[in-house]
């Protein structure tokens, strides 16, 4: 008689490096920005912030060696110094543009869609979905997609101390209220989350990074093996909801492209196979990520080494 086959145990992950990461810039700089950018506009602001890329570049060693290694495995050579520097400025470029979001000015951004189909199909249904992102191109635009897409209200779920962030900088630039936040971490954050979705809600959440020690599946990305947290996952799984990929790419200049793309439909999953269905949607995940890397190398905004440490080198 043979036995089942059970799916591998998930892979615990020591404390993730990011933590350790310090985030740079001011309360005090935004608001600064925020004024000389709304008053300046767009155009004028933006030789302002090639000055803020430049010392950022100059003075994150850290961060510059990350960006190397990751350009390298996107690129699948060696970056010049110039795409190296157009890594950090589209990162700056899309802090930038959240005050034109937040301040009711997106009409000055250029915003395309791909997958709109999907999203409409999805509202129709009346019932929400997990729209899964990652640290890729710019969250704060895919919010703007309710507002071309009648009917679309987007979420976003995130831990305690990430949301208390996103709200100090809505109110540094002046933005007012922030995007409605579900935090993470509290014992009725899945059914926060189940309510929002039985409205007929799409509830955003960043699936690359954790706060270390939780459960991760190894994937490919890149080429490379490295871990994605299950968690974002298995919330869905558990919650018997589809899962779309969402990415807000910047394309230069002004242009925004926003794309939703299927990865997974949990409706119905027997939990005999919950964790057998959810790894293979995290390499689904994986591998659209690893897709939209490489045709949009200068949209990945994970500057700490997310692959191997030891491969990091002097810059």
């Amino acid at each position: 008689m043979s036995l089942p086959v059970r799916a591998p145990a998930p892979v615990r992950a020591p404390r993730a490096q990011w933590l350790g990461v310090r985030e740079r810039g001011s309360l005090a700089l935004l608001r600064l920005m925020a004024a000389l950018s709304l008053g300046l506009g767009r155009r004028t602001s933006r030789a302002i912030l090639h000055a803020v890329t430049a010392y950022y570049f100059a003075f994150t060693p850290r961060a510059r060696r990350a960006s190397r290694g990751y350009l390298r495995r996107a690129l699948g050579r060696e970056p010049r110094l110039g795409e190296r520097y157009r890594h950090f400025h589209h990162f700056a470029t899309t802090i930038h543009d959240r005050v034109f979001l937040a301040g009711d000015r997106a009409a000055t951004l250029a915003l395309s869609i791909e997958g709109e189909a999907l999203m409409r199909a999805q509202q129709a249904s009346g019932r929400g979905a997990i729209l899964l992102g990652a640290h890729f191109g710019s969250f704060a635009i895919v919010g703007a997609v309710g507002r071309r897409i009648e009917g679309v209200r987007i979420a976003m779920a995130m831990y305690e101390d990430n949301a208390g962030k996103l709200r100090r900088l809505f109110e540094a630039i002046g933005a007012g209220a922030a995007p409605p936040i579900v935090p993470l971490g509290h014992v009725d954050s899945m059914l926060r989350i189940a309510e929002r979705l039985d409205r007929g809600e799409f509830v955003g959440i960043l699936g690359d990074r954790s706060l270390g020690g939780d459960a991760h599946h190894p994937v490919r990305l890149l080429g490379e093996r490295t871990l994605l947290p299950t968690g974002p996952m298995r919330i869905a799984a558990i919650l018997g909801c589809p899962v779309i990929f969402m990415a807000g790419l910047y394309r230069g200049t002004n242009r925004y492209h926003v794309v939703f793309e299927p990865v997974a439909d949990f409706t119905g999953l027997r939990a005999a196979v919950r964790r057998a269905a959810v790894d293979a949607a995290i390499e689904r995940y994986a591998a659209l990520l690893d897709g939209h890397c490489r045709r949009d190398p200068y949209n990945w905004f994970n500057f700490y080494e997310f692959w191997n440490p030891a491969d990091s080198e002097a810059s």
